[in-house]
């Protein structure tokens, strides 16, 4: 197979690049970008670190070749919070301490930022439900939960809503 051109717009800045049809988004984002907050876990779209926004939808980016994503924008973890701050989300992990090793996190970030979009008031059920395609293997989820339930409360500029602690 030859080569192909892809154009993206990258954490808002307009990429052109020749690859691979082969190569996935989470390789290109990684490997000729150098967004590393992208990780890659396992490679099968089951544990969610390689999540990214594709025209504002969380995607799995180990399952996409780059050829598919041409003329998207495209939304990394580095993207979320362009200023060097902290995104609402980012901020409500580390308030509610859902984040430990952080290697989840990057993917967590990403899901929950497109999930706050389209559910701005979810309840815990809601929130499951979003999260049950992130793996993580040390928080217990309970910190995610109520981070999530704190951003929103935050993206509505009140309190975090206290619906149950389960």
């Amino acid at each position: 197979m030859g080569e192909a051109v892809v154009h993206l717009t990258v954490n808002g800045q307009m990429q052109e690049a020749v690859v691979q049809p082969r190569m996935t988004l989470a390789d290109y984002l990684r490997d000729h970008l150098h967004l590393t907050g992208t990780h890659l876990g396992c490679e099968h779209g089951v544990c969610g670190a390689c999540t990214v926004l594709l025209d504002g939808n969380a995607v799995r980016s180990c399952l996409m070749f780059a050829v598919q994503a041409d003329r998207s924008e495209v939304t990394t973890i580095e993207g979320i919070a362009p200023d060097d701050d902290l995104s609402v989300v980012q901020s409500a992990l580390r308030d509610c301490h859902g984040l430990q090793c952080g290697f989840c996190t990057p993917g967590i970030v990403v899901s929950v930022t497109a999930f706050l979009a389209a559910h701005p008031d979810p309840t815990d059920e809601e929130i499951r439900v979003a999260l049950s395609g992130n793996l993580c293997r040390c928080t217990g989820y309970q910190g995610i939960i109520k981070a999530v339930r704190h951003a929103a409360a935050a993206g509505q500029g009140g309190e975090p809503a206290r619906r149950d602690d389960g």
